[in-house]
């Protein structure tokens, strides 16, 4: 899985396709045409409400393939801007900084295994700490 360049209609069709979704079970479920469905799994990008009811309906949590790209390709925030929202009380709820599912590990680890990068370049462009990648290679 390639978490650089998502095509969230593809994902959707293979999840539909893992799953064994009847067409006929899946149009009456999104309340959609054949056409419509189509255009869905040829569509880049869905709105969150859309793809927050084919994530129940497949029950695949979909949002974290995006939630993987920011961990691996958003810039870091700098010191100064975490300590200016650490002092306001902020709106929306904090989450854990770094969250890595096992999909990401392995990810990462092929890239090794393949040596397509290096252990040092994996820890400069994703900023994984030194220590939890060993720590994934001796686990994994």
């Amino acid at each position: 899985m390639l978490f650089k360049n998502i095509h969230i209609g593809e994902l959707i069709q293979k999840r539909v396709q893992e799953t064994d979704f009847s067409s006929d079970r899946l149009m009456s479920s999104m309340k959609c045409s054949d056409q419509e469905l189509a255009h869905i799994y040829q569509s880049k990008s869905l709105d969150t409400e859309t793809l927050l009811k084919w994530s129940k309906l497949l029950t695949y949590d979909f949002f974290r393939i995006y939630s993987q790209h920011l961990m691996l390709y958003s810039p870091p925030s700098s010191s100064e801007y975490y300590n200016k929202t650490k002092e306001k009380k902020l709106q929306l709820p904090e989450f854990r900084k770094n969250i890595y599912t096992i999909e990401m590990i392995n990810f990462i680890l092929d890239l090794i295994k393949t040596n397509e990068k290096t252990k040092q370049q994996i820890i400069e462009e994703y900023r994984i700490p030194k220590t939890t990648l060993y720590k994934w290679i001796r686990k994994y």
